[in-house]
């Protein structure tokens, strides 16, 4: 159960007169799982559409709760996780504001298979699936781009499978941070940049699939090798093409082993 990302939302038409109705239909349009529609029938979504504000830490549903519709972050973070019978936590994805989440359940017509936790204050829409299934019967073109949507997500957890297979953990911890660096802003060819974890060291050990320890003693270690500086949550990377450079050095390493 991975997440789409943001598209941006295109001008709505019909609805222009800044009501919440307008507002819904904007946020709506922002979907990938929804682009393509037109304003009067994403006008039919916004009245499955219910806005969400919640406390950090807030459940927003436990591993067997029935799913009745999907998510869209719009501000804050939210982990999807599930607690092994040991009583271990595993992360499986970390939602970040734009992106959707549940619908995979929702198709599937079963409960959650993991829980959803806000990491911090957020809010969110909720779609309701019964205006989903409603445009599936009326539009099969919707039906082919919720297949595409779904084999994206399939591509990315094969991905996911492969990089905890075949990756070692300082390849994957400096992998992420690259992808931190991309998110937080455009890509540098070299020189100096600083990036802030957007969550708990924990937290992001458990979406590698390390242990806390793990991921601490590896960032002590590039850290003595000068290729990161750690304050607290925030990064600092004095040159981020070595790190890129030292990156590539490793995955191609392990694939001659």
């Amino acid at each position: 159960m991975t997440a789409n990302d943001l598209k941006p939302a295109r001008p709505p038409a019909a609805y222009g007169d800044g009501s919440e109705t307008d507002r819904i239909v904007r946020l709506l349009g922002c979907i990938p799982l929804l682009s393509g529609l037109t304003n009067d029938e994403l006008g039919c979504f916004a009245r499955g559409v219910r806005m969400q504000t919640v406390s950090r830490g807030t459940v927003l549903f436990h591993r067997g709760d029935a799913c009745h519709g999907f998510y869209l972050l719009l501000e804050g973070q939210v982990k999807l996780a599930f607690t092994s019978s040991e009583g271990h936590e595993k992360v499986i994805e970390i939602i970040r504001p734009g992106q959707s989440f549940g619908e995979a359940v929702m198709f599937m017509d079963k409960p959650y298979i993991v829980m959803a936790q806000a990491l911090m204050d957020c809010r969110l829409l909720h779609v309701a699936k019964k205006v989903v299934f409603e445009e599936m019967d009326r539009d099969p073109s919707f039906c082919r781009r919720i297949i595409a949507s779904l084999s994206q997500r399939l591509h990315h957890l094969i991905a996911d499978v492969e990089t905890y297979s075949l990756h070692t953990a300082r390849e994957r911890i400096i992998g992420y941070l690259l992808r931190e660096e991309e998110l937080d802003g455009a890509p540098t060819a070299s020189g100096r940049v600083s990036l802030r974890l957007p969550t708990s060291k924990g937290t992001i050990a458990s979406r590698l699939n390390l242990t806390q320890e793990h991921f601490s003693r590896i960032l002590h270690e590039l850290a003595e090798s000068g290729l990161i500086v750690v304050e607290g949550r925030t990064i600092h990377i004095p040159n981020i093409e070595k790190l890129r450079v030292t990156h590539t050095h490793y995955k191609a390493a392990t694939v001659e082993h």
